[in-house]
């Protein structure tokens, strides 16, 4: 029997054999293999290079990997066991800078080691696995919450357009701007959804058709400057993308192309969704202003899905992977704990304190 979709875990630990289970998302959809990364530098550079993302699975990724470097210690105190926690924290903190999740998530882990200083260090490792769980645990309800609250802003038989992949595989389950479409398939909603091939990694050719594909929704993969007349022909009623952070104000990164989606949503009157648990909302950053926008290779662009270079050699590339959706075109972010509308430094700020 086939395994669902949604039932695929992108992200566990088999802690019998000290290792972390990751989907290994840059094979798909031709390949579907999981990789058994016992090393903090190996788990590095599955983050790095994007063999897991999505900012929920790139945080339970984060926080298994600390548990894991935690747990091979032969620290013998609290401090020491420490020093070596927060070595293996900035070491992870700098493979994405712009996930918000993989900072979260590896503060909250952080935080747990402090709660338990008076304890033993075997103490303070099962503690720290038992927060690791919790935050794989606590996503799969949050992206549940947030397929709910999606929904409920949906009509059956719409159409529906998303970038990039925001799905199961990049999160413990569900995913967040994909949730709400696969709990429309449960319920006969019918969707149609159009997916943007997502240049220049495809994430939306290669993991997101893939994924909804698999689910038996209706899909059609199109090119990312086909958004525009696929709106224009009414093909498409809301538009639902997932985030990477969101600065207080309500601008939010989120995977190159996203911003020119919200701006073709704006001039077609379609709504314009972000879908983004608590964990992504930033109110260190005042707007978008102040998210790091990370840069990646010229490779990606040039030579990296082609037999031969698609650009002559020694020409620039401006490689950014994120861009920032201004909050003055968005129709609403969509939470666990609710829909926030403008203004957003307002209601977001009512929602994260609803959470505490």
């Amino acid at each position: 029997m086939t395994t669902p979709v949604t039932a695929i875990q992108s992200v566990r630990l088999d802690d019998n054999n000290d290792i972390l289970v990751l989907l290994d998302q840059t094979l798909l959809p031709n390949e579907k293999v999981f990789l058994q990364l016992s090393t903090l530098e190996d788990i590095w550079e599955a983050i790095y290079h994007l063999k897991v993302r999505g900012a929920p699975a790139i945080g339970i990724a984060a926080a298994y990997g600390i548990y894991l470097s935690v747990k091979r210690s032969n620290a013998a105190s609290y401090a020491e066991l420490a020093d070596q926690f927060r070595k293996a924290k900035q070491y992870l903190a700098s493979s994405r800078p712009t996930a918000v999740n993989l900072f979260w998530a590896l503060q909250r882990m952080e935080d747990r080691l402090h709660q338990e200083a008076d304890q033993s260090v075997a103490v303070i490792k099962q503690a720290l696995k038992e927060e690791a769980d919790n935050i794989r645990a606590e996503d799969e309800k949050v992206c549940l919450a947030i397929g709910e609250h999606a929904l409920s802003l949906l009509e059956p038989g719409w159409g529906l357009l998303t970038h990039c992949n925001a799905g199961t595989i990049a999160t413990a389950k569900y995913g967040t701007a994909l949730a709400p479409i696969y709990l429309g398939q449960e319920r006969n909603y019918q969707f149609s959804v159009y997916a943007d091939e997502t240049r220049p990694l495809l994430q939306g050719a290669r993991l997101t058709a893939w994924e909804l594909q698999e689910a038996g929704v209706d899909v059609t993969l199109i090119c990312d400057n086909m958004a525009s007349i696929v709106m224009k022909e009414g093909k498409v009623q809301a538009v639902l993308v997932g985030c990477d952070r969101v600065a207080a104000n309500g601008d939010t990164a989120n995977k190159i192309g996203t911003s020119g989606l919200a701006v073709l949503a704006k001039h077609y009157g379609i709504p314009f969704y972000v879908c983004a648990p608590l964990s992504t909302i930033d109110q260190g950053c005042t707007s978008g202003a102040d998210i790091p926008i990370e840069l990646r290779s010229k490779e990606e662009i040039s030579t990296q899905w082609y037999e031969k270079p698609m650009a002559p050699q020694g020409v620039k590339i401006y490689n950014p992977a994120f861009d920032v959706t201004d909050h003055h075109l968005i129709t609403a972010i969509i939470t666990e704990k609710g829909i926030a509308y403008a203004p957003f430094d307002e209601s977001l700020s009512r929602l994260l304190q609803k959470e505490n």
